[in-house]
């Protein structure tokens, strides 16, 4: 039996249905985020599960418990938020151990406890401070140590590191993930940044107009997404409309208009004549100046149209004899500024046979 069970939940506020009919597990000790866009229903969906809202319809249950008629502060869970919500007049100590006292914990038992919060977010010689002398990191794991102080069966975490600089959240991830797997609590993680999704969990629901499009391990999600919106949420992709010339057991023979024919991998239920969109990371394109693509059964030449350095990487939009744009990614290995292309300069581009996905209309 899985530790936290949504079934058939439904939220509406007027006539807006902001989660609509949601089901799913979260097993005990799991890294579990809701990820979508803004207004997708993961947060009103984190709400319902804390109980600071109810759902219209449908059944929340932990450890097979109903949570319908327990109040949230009677709930065995804690929630972070992206605020901190940290008490600006108490020390460290005093906002970590806040809810031991008022569990009426006994003073030792508080002491202990403190103790060891204090230590697993690297904070013991900070347990005097107040709020205004950290910077915002510390704050947020105060925030944690907080929410974890007292072993809550389930802690929800709210866009927890939104408010961080790009260098500190990252810095923070590491920490998230090594907190998570030493307490070995069950955390539910809401955000809308992919990446961040992609780095800290263990499974990802992606939702969208209040329905989950699709639950799976990180690797899976990005590498093998069942819809367009998926393919096109997590991460960057590149989409060609496209026929079915010929589907096969070992690959589909696919068509796309200027450009002629493609090979991509197979897909059930398609027969020729079906339509959609052919869909390829820019990180499986592959470019080169010369015409040294030509082993690759996919390969087509084009204009470099813009170039996005990233330091580690840079990122080709390559203008197709078709109009199209087509994204190519590739790691910048050598010191200094490795332009390898430049802004209008001829190149061929092209993808393994086995690489992309398509997706039937």
């Amino acid at each position: 039996m899985a530790q936290l069970e949504i079934r058939n939940v439904t939220r509406c506020f007027g006539d807006l249905i902001a989660v609509d009919n949601v089901s799913l597990n979260v097993e005990a000790g799991e890294f579990f985020t809701l990820l979508g866009p803004s207004g997708c229903g993961k947060t009103t969906l984190l709400r319902m599960i804390a109980g600071f809202d109810l759902p219209d319809s449908g059944q929340i249950l932990l450890d097979g418990k109903d949570l319908a008629n327990i109040p949230a502060e009677k709930r065995p869970i804690h929630t972070v938020f992206q605020s901190y919500a940290l008490f600006p007049h108490m020390t460290v100590a005093e906002n970590i151990s806040f809810p031991l006292r008022m569990a009426r914990r006994s003073k030792a038992e508080i002491n202990k406890m403190l103790h060891v919060a204090l230590e697993q977010v690297h904070l013991t010689d900070k347990a005097s401070a107040y709020p205004h002398e950290l910077s915002g990191g510390q704050n947020q794991r105060v925030a944690l140590a907080r929410g974890l102080v007292n072993r809550p069966l389930l802690l929800l975490l709210d866009e927890p590191l939104g408010a961080l600089d790009a260098k500190l959240r990252q810095e923070m991830q590491i920490d998230l993930i090594n907190l998570q797997r030493e307490v070995g609590i069950t955390f539910v993680f809401v955000t809308h940044a992919q990446v961040e999704a992609l780095a800290l969990s263990h499974r990802i629901a992606v939702m969208d107009q209040g329905k989950i499009v699709q639950v799976d391990e990180p690797a899976k999600l990005y590498s093998f997404p069942k819809t367009r919106f998926v393919a096109d949420f997590i991460g960057h992709i590149n989409q060609f409309e496209a026929q079915v010339v010929k589907p096969s057991h070992g690959h589909l023979c696919l068509a796309i208009s200027g450009l002629g024919e493609i090979i991509a991998p197979p897909l059930e239920g398609v027969v020729a004549g079906d339509k959609g969109v052919f869909a390829i990371r820019p990180e499986q394109v592959r470019i080169s100046a010369h015409s040294e693509l030509t082993e690759l059964k996919n390969h087509f030449s084009g204009v470099v149209h813009d170039l996005l350095y990233r330091g580690e990487v840079s990122l080709y939009k390559v203008k197709l004899a078709n109009g199209a744009m087509n994204e190519a990614l590739l790691p910048n290995s050598a010191p200094g500024r490795a332009e390898l292309f430049e802004v209008g300069d001829t190149v061929n581009l092209g993808w393994r046979h086995d690489a992309g996905i398509f997706f039937h209309d």
